[in-house]
């Protein structure tokens, strides 16, 4: 194929054909780079992988606003990349340039997410942004739109291994971890996550990424939180308990942006909880991870756990109870601690408990009170139904008699609460007097 053998032989040919490829259209660049995949080693190694991505950039460059420069140097020690062109924007810009100037998509994206793998990362080294070199959030935009048209296309995963994406993947990561700050909300973030967990994502990159999305757990959403879970998991539970160590941990963090992680915590607990695969610990460590500090109210969490005991009707008493010790019961409103009491899948034992807290909200006017010592020690007597007293007490109230026909608590507040806990407090009534000091309210086990 050489001039040797014959004039104008087929790789003279060929050479003249490719030095005309800078007046190639776009489709014929891209075309051209598609088919060097099944040959790519070859083509690679003689230079034509590197000057269709020249042409290619040169294209960007005279057809869209993306600023790129020449260079006059192709030296790797330079800043400008091998093929004479870089991106302008890559470290100089200020935070709120870098966001409205790219804040669209630009056009190329779309045409250049059908390119392999190994084509993309010789783009991405030609333009001196791979890897840690990564500076530039206009590359950083166009990875992750990469990255997302391949996860999307089943066509595309047929073709290449999640492996082969792991270097894109952890450029497009270090972009956003290093000047995506200003530019990605918690939602974006999370949105980011999700795209390259599935990528090969080098183990450090998703820690930095992960610390950035903790750092604003303020900032999301019921819906950004519902990331789908591994395994048989409905949701991703431990990436929530991740991010929640993150913030918790985090520098000159406010009480209230504390309280409104709570409150989001509080309803993500109620989604999660009818998932028949979520374990007790896991379901207690994001109530836990949060300092007490972060409710003003445990409502939430009480319904929360009222939820997961019904989907998990198979848990024993012990482990009921384990998932009520995580309840403050001075931090549940009077109304719920009612709703508490009345619960049959609520231990007595716990019910108890919620009750003896609530003392506190008791008006002072109830009728107990006047029989109450001016000392700081109050006793609070029950009487079995042998003793003529308390049955005569009983008949004041024909409602109670029939619920609590052996027991009087006398808090008028709770009165309802009362006649649903014949049951729960039978083994309390069967002794002749049970007596409760104020100052060691310690209850005996009922369960």
């Amino acid at each position: 194929m050489t001039e040797k053998v014959s004039t104008c032989n087929l790789l003279q040919q060929t050479e003249t054909f490719l030095a005309g490829m800078f007046y190639w259209s776009w489709i014929d660049i891209l075309v051209c780079l598609k088919s060097c995949f099944p040959i790519f080693t070859h083509a690679d190694s003689s230079g034509l992988v590197q000057k269709l991505i020249s042409a290619l950039l040169v294209k960007i460059a005279q057809n869209s606003d993306t600023n790129f420069i020449t260079s006059s140097s192709s030296s790797s020690s330079s800043p400008e990349t091998a093929s004479g062109y870089r991106f302008s924007s890559s470290s100089k810009s200020t935070p709120d340039l870098i966001k409205s100037s790219s804040s669209s998509k630009a056009w190329w994206f779309e045409d250049l997410a059908v390119l392999p793998p190994n084509i993309i990362e010789k783009v991405i080294q030609s333009l001196g942004a791979y890897g840690t070199d990564n500076n530039s959030l206009i590359i950083t935009r166009f990875l992750l739109h990469y990255l997302k048209t391949a996860a999307q296309s089943k066509a595309i995963n047929q073709l290449y291994s999640k492996c082969e994406y792991g270097g894109l993947a952890d450029t497009a990561i270090h972009g956003v971890v290093t000047v995506g700050r200003e530019a990605f909300s918690c939602r974006g973030l999370l949105w980011v996550l999700r795209i390259v967990s599935g990528c090969g994502l080098n183990k450090d990159y998703k820690v930095g990424l992960e610390k950035l999305i903790g750092g604003m757990l303020d900032q999301a959403t019921l819906d950004d939180l519902l990331v789908s879970g591994h395994d048989r998991a409905v949701y991703d539970v431990n990436l929530v308990l991740r991010l929640i160590r993150v913030f918790v941990n985090s520098d000159e963090i406010s009480i209230h942006k504390m309280k409104k992680v709570g409150r989001l915590i509080d309803k993500y607990l109620s989604e999660i909880s009818p998932d028949q695969n979520l374990k007790i610990s896991k379901f207690l460590g994001v109530v836990e991870r949060l300092p007490d500090s972060a409710r003003d109210c445990f409502d939430g969490v009480y319904r929360a756990i009222d939820i997961y005991i019904q989907s998990h009707v198979s848990l024993s008493i012990e482990e009921r109870s384990r998932l009520c010790g995580c309840l403050n019961y001075e931090k549940l409103s009077l109304a719920v601690c009612k709703e508490l009491a009345k619960n049959p899948r609520i231990p007595p034992r716990i019910a108890v408990q919620a009750l003896i807290s609530q003392q506190s909200k008791v008006p002072k006017e109830l009728d107990y009170c006047n029989n109450l010592s001016a000392s700081s020690t109050t006793q609070i007597v029950l009487y079995n139904d042998k003793d003529n007293d308390a049955e005569n007490f009983l008949e004041e109230n024909e409602d109670m008699k029939q619920n609590l026909s052996r027991m009087q608590w006398r808090v008028v507040e709770l009165e309802k609460v009362c006649r649903e806990m014949k049951g729960q407090m039978s083994k309390l009534v069967r002794r002749n007097v049970l007596t409760f000091p104020s100052h060691n309210r310690t209850l005996p086990r009922l369960c």
